[in-house]
């Protein structure tokens, strides 16, 4: 099936990780170019403000990565959302002790210092990039803390596993968000490279959009690109 162009009047969603910028050994170490930030700034403009970023990283991460987006960005796999820089809402709220959490996933992770515990406001996530002969263990781990946290789930991601609230996800933030304007009666797009992207993809396609899956892999998405910089050419294209 043939990509079409983005259309102006679409409502646009972005992932991040895998799909905005490529994937660093350390999420601290991703590359934002200011040919992205200046993409991602011409986009919103030409969407009317149609443009959200919807990521499992946490709102203030992202909004550090990219302090000049003017547009909505969705975080922690939809537990947050900001509608405009410094200012962040609570979504899904689930009541466990977030540092106890954490401090127990550095902990188990200590023995191995090639594991990387990403700290979020709303769970953990526990990276295996470097160290992909302790995916067992890793599984081990947050099986086990996902059994003394029962209010949160546990989600696979590229060489990771998160903890992570329940009842929310990529796909119920792109739904609140089309019910705001801009982005309220507008044809959705989805763009990403995740397991974690999946129910975001099949909900722009149940709308009458489409979605594009980044990279290889199954994938409910009608469309597909290589990689970021297929992303990044396809977006220049529309904009022209």
């Amino acid at each position: 099936m043939t990509l079409p162009l983005l259309s102006p009047d679409a409502a646009l969603f972005l992932d991040f990780d895998g799909c905005l910028v490529d994937i660093a050994p350390r999420p601290d170490a991703v590359v934002v170019t200011p040919a992205l930030r200046d993409r991602l700034s011409a986009l919103h403009r030409r969407q009317g403000g149609a443009v959200a970023l919807i990521s499992g990283r946490d709102v203030a991460d992202l909004r550090g990565h990219l302090p000049d987006f003017p547009g909505f960005v969705a975080g922690s796999h939809g537990s947050e959302l900001s509608l405009e820089p410094g200012r962040i809402t609570t979504l899904h709220q689930v009541d466990f002790d977030a540092p106890a959490l954490h401090r127990a996933a550095r902990d188990r992770a200590a023995p191995h210092p090639a594991l990387l515990v990403e700290e979020k406001p709303h769970g953990v996530a526990l990276h295996y990039r470097d160290a992909s002969q302790l995916r067992d263990f890793v599984e081990t781990v947050m099986q086990d803390l996902a059994a003394q946290h029962p209010h949160l789930v546990l989600q696979p991601a590229k060489m990771a596993l998160e903890l992570r609230p329940g009842g929310v996800g990529k796909d119920s933030a792109m739904a609140h968000l089309l019910t705001l304007p801009p982005f309220a009666g507008r044809m959705p797009v989805f763009a990403g490279d995740d397991t974690t992207d999946e129910p975001a993809m099949a909900h722009a396609q149940s709308r009458g959009g489409f979605a594009i899956k980044i990279g290889d892999g199954p994938t409910a998405a009608h469309h597909r690109l290589s990689d970021p910089a297929a992303l990044a050419a396809w977006l220049d294209a529309s904009l022209t």
